[in-house]
């Protein structure tokens, strides 16, 4: 199997991420609004990526990260239609991602408001491919189902049902939970500093920093260690779908 793209939704806070490592088998997308010092292939909202019968459309999202994407999949051996969302960590299966990790609560806030009023706009019957679930600390109510509908969510997602930016701040911005305690360390590093070429010193950064910071708990810390080791656990698998 020949590996075309490897697509990061957002530079990540919460976990170790191995996408730069595979760039040297198939280059890196991001967002163009991405600040990394990585070489990657910047893409617009609105831009297509093509495989083979498969369309990836571009939906700039910013919100729980200012660079952060989601890939609308249209099947064109199907009715040419999408099929279904890569939502990254904006739409969470129950809940919405949190949005202080890279700015302030309040500004990511309101970009995560202007995001998802766009989702919103999608077809009832997309299936929803989030980037975590049950576990994560991207947000406060995930569920540990993996995918969903965006009509389900429109439905039952408290904080994907707020209608007013006002409302939506306030919902947003009380009771965040504990953030890793080594999250702007791990966003420096996806960023480009501190990582070789072969990803060394980012595995032995994130397992050093795993085992420091106790408040992060012991079943976090199990479980970074087995993703290390190449498993997967619950929560998140070890790459994520494409990229989370």
């Amino acid at each position: 199997m020949r590996i075309l793209y490897i697509i990061g939704t957002h530079v990540h806070a919460d976990h170790v991420s191995f996408g730069g490592v595979l760039a040297d088998v198939a280059g890196t997308v991001l967002s163009a609004k991405s600040n990394v010092s990585l070489p990657f292939k910047p893409v617009h909202d609105g831009d297509e990526l093509e495989l083979g019968n498969v369309v990836l459309k571009v939906l700039y999202t910013p919100g729980h990260a200012p660079e952060h994407i989601r890939l609308l999949v249209t099947d064109l051996a199907r009715p040419q239609q999408p099929w279904f969302v890569v939502t990254g960590h904006t739409l969470i299966v129950g809940d919405l991602g949190r949005t202080e990790l890279a700015v302030s609560a309040e500004e990511g806030t309101k970009d995560l408001f202007r995001s998802i009023e766009r989702l919103k706009a999608l077809a009832d019957y997309l299936v929803i491919m989030p980037g975590a679930y049950a576990r994560s600390v991207c947000g406060r109510s995930l569920s540990s189902k993996p995918s969903s509908t965006t009509g389900f969510e429109k439905q039952f997602n408290k904080a994907f049902r707020i209608e007013t930016e006002e409302e939506f701040v306030v919902f947003m911005t009380k009771d965040i939970p504990l953030a890793w305690p080594r999250a702007a360390q791990l966003r420096a590093i996806h960023s480009g500093s501190g990582r070789s070429k072969d990803g060394e010193h980012l595995t032995k950064t994130a397992g050093a920093n795993s085992k420091l910071d106790k408040t992060w708990g012991q079943g976090h810390d199990h479980l970074l260690r087995h993703q290390l080791r190449g498993g997967q656990g619950a929560g998140k698998s070890r790459l994520g779908p494409v990229g989370g």
